[in-house]
């Protein structure tokens, strides 16, 4: 594959990077519409308008820009997931093939996490990196040093290193340079120190760096095999732009919940689904006013007393509870709950699924569902994965919300609707029917239940690769598994782990949660004929967004 996302990133954020990162940009443009992007910069910034002066992709500054250094420098976590958003804007304005990215300036303010936050950056933007290392001051052994600690700074967050920029490099030093750095089997080019701090000294800049780099070997260096790590970022990110492409309506019923309405803000203000909120319209209007919230009038408004709905959705209500003899009356009571109002909306298809919970329990989402929107055909229960995000890629834990005790046939059908959840989100599934055995190291009826569900899973889906039973380290670990299931293809690279029940399940995802600092986003509802996910009730603003967003991709399935 071709790499298109090119991170220019430097140790010391100065001493030549200017140089490297206007060649590179102009060899690109030879090539691809190429935009530029800055993550973090000062308000001092002048480099930026020299770069976008060579830019063939006509954007501004501000579009060409994350944030500010000194709100990165307060939170750099929270920054990551804004910086992520405003790449993907500039290059949907673009509509640009490439993108150079360059890494944060030299400072006067010396923060030692600055470099690791340029690896976090370049890995959450799925870009390729070319290092610009300068060579003035340093022994050949220390410059050694200097540049395998930058390529295992940008391998340990999961980046691939296309190659070395040494600057600062008399001419008679480049091959000895070269030649000391050769072990990294990387592409090295070496440039002479070369003043560049404004556009006065472009031209001069970039004559050096062309007569020292062909635009051709930089080129080249960029087709590479490369799998670039999914971070949490990123995929949250993905969902939004997966939401978008195919838009769909998702009714909130606790739309008097602040949380609720500053997430549905800020996806009608991207445009990324449509939403049913259910309530009072000028009430929430005016609280949503209060916070500062601007597209909240985008929404769609549901009263629960407006007999135009409510007609219609009793007699539904009545017909699909027949069996129960549910009256008129019983029905209208019933509906006077927002859970069961929001899921009735979903079956007389106004929305085409369900987000609550951050009020209300897990009982009161998922009862609803359960007797109007009923589970889909030929599946006889509903189960709850977590879609785990690790610091290089995504995971599916299931079950951990619905099943107490689960049967070998109800673990065979949690393993494939969890196979189906991580096929729906990109990623190919790859099960592992946990247990505390490991292919018949340890002996039990509760390693018994998970065999058997091996078997039955193999015979629903025989192209699906699983293994089981096996314990959590050899499902995760390359090395345990080669101890432990040696010859297993699938061991050590499980990324759907079915656990054998609700305890092992909810106590594992926490665990690992909390342990880990991965992202947990779900419960995803499986099973069900129409999409309905609930919330924690500690949901925070960003896991509501990222369940609606889900949600209508589940919706799109």
């Amino acid at each position: 594959m071709t790499i298109s996302n090119v991170y220019i990133a430097s140790p010391e954020g100065a001493n030549g990077r200017n140089v490297v990162a206007y060649g590179v940009l102009k060899a690109l443009t030879t090539k691809y519409k190429t935009a530029v992007f800055r993550p973090a910069v000062s308000n001092h910034d002048n480099f930026t308008p020299v770069l976008l002066s060579a830019s063939n992709a006509g954007l501004g500054v501000t579009l060409s820009t994350g944030l500010d250094i000194h709100d990165v420098r307060r939170d750099k976590e929270g920054a990551r997931a804004d910086i992520v958003a405003a790449f993907s804007d500039a290059l949907s304005v673009s509509r640009a093939d490439a993108a150079l990215i360059v890494g944060t300036d030299k400072s006067h303010v010396n923060d030692p996490t600055t470099y690791e936050f340029n690896a976090n950056i370049a890995a959450d933007l799925q870009a390729g990196v070319f290092l610009a290392v300068c060579t003035i001051d340093r022994w050949p052994d220390e410059l050694r040093d200097t540049v395998q600690l930058s390529i295992e700074g940008m391998e340990a967050a999961g980046n691939k290193v296309l190659g070395i920029f040494v600057t600062g490099c008399e001419p008679r030093h480049a091959v000895s340079v070269k030649n000391t750095l050769a072990e990294f089997s990387l592409p090295v080019w070496t440039i002479p120190q070369t003043p560049f701090s404004d556009a006065s000294q472009a031209d001069a800049a970039l004559a050096a760096f062309q007569a020292n780099v062909p635009t051709e070997e930089v080129l080249k260096a960029l087709d590479v095999d490369v799998e670039f790590p999914i971070t949490s970022y990123a995929f949250q990110h993905s969902l939004l732009g997966r939401a978008k492409v195919n838009k769909k309506t998702i009714v909130l019923p606790e739309g008097e919940e602040d949380r609720i309405i500053k997430a549905a803000d800020y996806l009608l203000e991207r445009d990324i689904v449509n939403l049913i909120i259910v309530g009072d319209k000028e009430t929430i209007l005016a609280r949503g006013a209060e916070l500062g919230l601007k597209s909240l009038s985008k929404a769609r408004f549901q009263a629960m007393d407006d007999e135009n709905i409510l007609k219609p959705m009793v007699a539904k209500l009545c017909e699909l509870r027949a069996k129960k003899g549910m009256t008129e009356e019983q029905a209208r009571k019933q509906l006077t709950d927002a859970s069961y109002f929001g899921t009735m909306l979903v079956v007389l298809g106004y929305a085409d699924g369900l987000v609550s919970g951050s009020v209300n329990s897990t009982a009161n989402t998922v009862r609803p569902a359960l007797q109007v929107i009923k589970t889909k055909p030929g599946q006889k229960l509903v189960s709850g994965a977590f879609l785990m995000c690790f610091k290089d890629h995504v995971a599916v834990f299931a079950d951990c919300a619905i099943n107490l005790n689960p049967d070998a046939e109800q673990l065979a059908e949690i393993a494939l609707q969890s196979a189906e959840t991580a096929k729906a989100f990109g990623i190919d599934p790859k099960v592992g029917m946990l247990s505390y055995s490991t292919l018949g190291s340890g002996k039990g009826p509760d390693v018994d239940v998970v065999e058997e569900a091996t078997r039955l899973l193999k015979e629903k889906a025989p192209d699906l690769p699983v293994v089981g039973s096996i314990q959590f380290d050899a499902a995760w670990s390359p090395t345990v598994a080669a101890t432990k299931a040696k010859g297993n293809d699938v061991a050590g690279h499980v990324n759907v782990f079915v656990f054998p029940d609700l305890c092992a399940g909810n106590i594992g995802y926490k665990a690992v949660q909390r342990s880990s600092g991965a992202l947990a986003i779900g419960p995803v509802l499986q099973g069900l004929n129409k999409p309905v996910n609930d919330l924690s009730r500690g949901a925070l603003v960003q896991d509501i967004i990222n369940t609606i967003a889900l949600t209508a991709i589940e919706a799109q399935q």
